[in-house]
């Protein structure tokens, strides 16, 4: 017994009389001491990382052995390296708990404050962390009480762990964590283990807050870490950009040229009338096809089918594909070009503000108020979700006053929700299937589906006219700009569209079409017609939403920011830019990137240098 007492209250030394078992005995207690402190670190990472979600969690991650193991990972490593550097347990056990009890922590409250979580990506904007950390009123829970005294008795349970390495251990020891740390990168990278893991019993796997959440903590912020810095653009030269950024200036927009400018993007509205295929019952856009004729017009051609709403609006307010945008801090757009000439900046969007995490992304693109399920919508819908006959009457209400009753001129934004999928196959939502489609050769599932996404379009349409109409008569000049985010869900596998025989082949230019396009108008009443000179009628270019305000601009007669006058030639000779390498010329060419010539891939070359510079240069 006191040889044993000798081991764990390390009364005795290596060399101090031990038998070779005795210390084999001695060297796995304190290897066991600094593991088990380690393991204890990541549960305590874990048993905060749901924030101020639902505790459940907690033993959700314990059903996930992935979660586990990536999460517990770390922190074991991290000992075992600094083990090996520093030869003194307590040491390697407390420098591990600063990160990961400081990464917990931020997590935590910035879960509870702001219901955003920490990713790698913060760490590039420590100083602006730490002006927002002031703005709240830290508090103690029994949560992080309890973490805090796990993590000190971490931290003191090592003290017991008093054997020093050697060289040839602290070696072994430095060098198996950095191989294991290397072997697991792109484990930690994979996007397909990742979205492997299904963790969504008490979360929405809608919310990319909560999609995270799911996760634990130090897993999902090592896979961010790959986001963090995104690689640029094949060539790209900062000094490039910033000297051909640095030939323009901001165009100020004369006192006598501005109109209220209000956008509204609608999920998933497309024109469905085009295909000779479907077979309309009634005529679902008849008010649309009459709005059409007194407006501007034409193709949008997204990144998007189906899903990714925030891609075509976030590209529309910045004039960049979103794509490898994090918006953790100010992002350049055109929205606080908008606020900066004089603006009030502002939007609605009637479902959960976490949705995309616009309620923390939206400040960052310049919108100074933004109104959502939580704080408005919800409290008159009686449900986290308002269709459009709520959204555009409440809309209408708030903008019109904004116009006649504000000093400043008018930017709103606003994202509707009803036209979100999925669609039922059993019932239709707007009356009967055959209010809307014949199409009898259809399955009866699938014409349901038809139905209620026409339905919902029909519905649309008839709301958006009304809510037109409140400015047509209006003596200050406005203009809407309305536009549908993606093509629509209709049915797993695209079954709808597969049995209508329409073409999704994005290898044509008419499947190209089919799978990516939806379209916008710019409707403007005669005060803003009166404005700009022109009267805002006509077939428009096809455009991708990146250049959406340069069509906009250029109808409104003014230039815009340096960066729309750095990309104008660009989006006037390949309006579209596709994520899939495809572009658009001005001739209505479908081409690949091997395809341009030479002028048109210089063309977008310098766009996407000048993208780049845009997304890592908020100009201070």
């Amino acid at each position: 017994m006191k040889r044993f007492l000798s081991y764990w209250l390390f009364w005795k030394r290596p060399g101090e009389g031990l038998s070779p078992t005795d210390r084999r005995v001695y060297w796995c207690w304190n290897m066991g001491v600094l593991v088990l402190s380690a393991l204890a670190l990541g549960t305590l990472s874990l048993m905060l990382a749901p924030g101020s979600y639902n505790w459940a969690l907690f033993g959700d991650y314990w059903t996930f052995p992935a979660v586990i193991v990536l999460n517990l990972l770390p922190p074991v490593l991290l000992a075992l390296l600094l083990y090996a550097a520093a030869g003194r347990a307590w040491a390697a056990v407390l420098i591990t708990a600063l990160p990961v009890l400081g990464l917990s922590l931020g997590n935590y409250y910035k879960l509870y404050f702001r219901d955003d979580p920490v990713i790698a990506s913060d760490l590039l904007i420590l100083q602006e962390a730490g002006k927002m950390t002031g703005q709240y009123n830290l508090f103690l829970s029994p949560k992080v009480v309890l973490a805090l005294l796990l993590a000190a008795l971490c931290a003191a349970a090592a003290l017991f762990a008093r054997a020093r390495p050697g060289k040839r251990l602290r070696l072994g020891l430095a060098g198996g964590a950095l191989a294991a740390a290397l072997v697991l990168i792109p484990v930690y990278s994979s996007d397909g283990i990742y979205d492997g893991i299904d963790n969504y019993k008490h979360l929405d796997r809608w919310s990319s807050t909560q999609q995270y959440v799911s996760r634990g903590l130090l897993y999902p912020f090592l896979h961010s870490i790959k986001d963090m810095i995104p690689d640029p653009p094949e060539g790209y030269s900062e000094q490039e950009a910033a000297r051909l950024l640095a030939q323009y200036e901001d165009e100020a927009i004369p006192k006598d040229k501005q109109v209220n400018i209000i956008g509204v993007m609608l999920e998933a509205f497309c024109d469905f009338s085009v295909y000779d295929q479907i077979e309309l019952q009634k005529d679902v856009y008849a008010r649309y096809h009459a709005l059409e004729e007194e407006s501007f017009t034409g193709n949008l051609v997204t990144n998007i089918f189906a899903g990714g709403t925030v891609d075509t609006e976030r590209a529309f307010l910045t004039g960049m594909g979103p794509k490898d945008i994090n918006y953790r801090a100010n992002t350049s757009s055109y929205v606080w070009y908008l606020k900066n000439q004089g603006y009030q900046t502002s939007g609605d969007h009637p479902c959960n503000n976490w949705f995309y995490n616009r309620v923390n992304v939206n400040p960052y693109l310049g919108f100074e108020t933004y109104r959502f399920s939580e704080d408005f919508y919800a409290a008159k819908s009686g449900s986290d979700t308002a269709f459009d006959n709520l959204f555009f009457e409440e809309l209408a209400y708030t903008t019109v006053n904004d116009i006649l009753w504000g000093e400043r001129p008018v930017f709103s934004f606003s994202v509707s929700y009803q036209g979100h999928g999925p669609y039922s196959d059993s019932v239709c939502w707007w009356g009967e299937t055959d209010d809307f489609v014949r199409n009898y050769s259809l399955p009866e599932a699938e014409r349901t589906i038809l139905a209620n996404y026409l339905g919902s379009v029909m519905s649309t349409q008839n709301y958006l006219s009304l809510f037109i109409e409140n400015f047509r008569e209006m003596e200050e000049p406005v203009v809407v700009v309305v536009f549908g985010d993606h093509k629509p869900w209709l049915g797993n596998g695209n079954s709808v569209y597969k049995s209508l025989g329409i073409d999704l082949d994005r290898g044509s230019k008419e499947g190209f079409y089919n799978y990516w396009s939806t379209r916008y108008l710019i409707w403007a009443n005669d005060a803003a017609k009166a404005v700009i000179g022109r009267d805002l009628e006509g077939e428009g270019p096809d455009v991708s939403p990146c250049f959406l305000m340069n069509v906009l601009f250029d109808q409104l007669g003014w230039k815009g920011d340096a960066y729309m006058q750095a990309v104008d030639q660009c989006w006037r000779e390949v309006p579209v830019i596709h994520a899939q390498d495809m572009y658009i010329t001005a001739g209505g060419d479908l081409k690949a990137a091997g395809q341009l010539t030479e002028e048109q891939a210089e063309l977008v070359r310098r766009f996407r240098n000048l993208e780049y510079y845009r997304v890592h240069h908020f100009p201070s």
